[in-house]
């Protein structure tokens, strides 16, 4: 084992007692936080749980905001996030929720700041925390945890993708896991238990495309586009959040001259990361990633029935 993954687990074993100690504190917000978040970097689909959440928060008539860090923006400070921006100024998964939900979406490296500025420009019910496990100093009224198969059998950083160490699913209010996973696993013991089911959505995909992608596990996309009946010429893997430039444009439309590819095929993600540069991919189709959670009803009321528990009575 890599000598520092235990060092970063006694780092995260403190930080975890200060704050169980309650020698470092969380900052409440006025209105209720339901966190999404997940013990391992990046992959498990929190961007797209956020936007199936909000969409069930949007057919109970429930005003909410979305509050997120804007991971690998060139921007400082809190920001609200414009659909019409670009992913530099306020994150590429940020637009995203703001394109797909059509709500208020704050970024900033404070999330409680974030919050406050939501709270006085948005008259939102609730905030939902993007990628918000780790962010302690922001106190929380619901805790959902994502996890995927493999996170049950994985390390801690640097030697493995967790975070944090299945202890730690204590925390969570509720954990959500693929379908498939079984609930008779020991780390899910005592803990309610939500079933998800990702799935990607093309249309008017052309003959024998260029699939790229820049996103935390390309191998579930790749296998995802093989398993939907298309048959890539190529597939080519960017670094998660990959900002493309004229020069990996070029590459592109090379790779697709040399294997005479019909077109291109990418995530959603990577269309925001193109910005302008996807108009000389044609033709180019994007991969639209839903996320169904079984019995959904319930889980709102899940998350209602709790905030209304922990609310402070006036």
């Amino acid at each position: 084992m890599n000598p520092l993954t235990g060092l970063y687990g006694a780092a995260i074993s403190l930080r975890n007692s200060l704050f169980y100690r309650r020698l470092l504190h969380s900052l409440r917000l006025e209105r209720p936080v339901v966190s999404v978040g997940n013990l391992s970097a990046g992959g498990t689909g929190k961007t797209p749980f956020v936007i199936a959440l909000g969409e069930l928060l949007k057919a109970r008539g429930i005003p909410f905001d979305v509050l997120s860090r804007g991971y690998r923006r060139k921007t400082r400070g809190v920001l609200v996030v414009d659909p019409k921006g670009a992913a530099a100024d306020f994150g590429d998964e940020p637009l995203l929720i703001a394109r797909r939900l059509g709500v208020p979406v704050i970024v900033g490296e404070r999330r409680y700041d974030a919050g406050r500025v939501a709270e006085q420009k948005f008259q939102s019910q609730l905030h939902i925390l993007d990628d918000g496990f780790q962010h302690r100093s922001l106190a929380r009224y619901f805790d959902i945890v994502l996890m995927t198969a493999g996170d049950f059998s994985d390390r801690l950083l640097p030697s493995g993708r967790l975070r944090e160490p299945l202890s730690s699913l204590q925390r969570a209010d509720v954990i959500v896991v693929p379908e498939g996973v079984a609930s008779e696993n020991p780390a899910l013991r005592g803990k309610p238990v939500w079933r998800m089911r990702r799935e990607i959505e093309l249309d008017s995909v052309p003959s024998s495309p260029l699939v790229f992608c820049g996103i935390a596990r390309p191998e579930q996309f790749f296998a995802q586009v093989r398993a939907s009946g298309v048959a890539p010429a190529a597939e080519v893997v960017y670094r998660d959040h990959h900002a493309y430039d004229q020069r990996d444009v070029e590459r592109l439309l090379a790779m697709r001259r040399e294997l005479d590819a019909g077109g291109f095929l990418a995530t959603e993600k990577d269309m925001i990361n193109l910005g302008a540069l996807k108009s000389q991919l044609g033709p180019l189709t994007t991969a639209t990633l839903n996320l169904t959670l079984e019995r959904s009803a319930d889980l709102v009321d899940a998350i209602l029935a709790r905030i209304a528990e922990r609310k402070p009575r006036s």
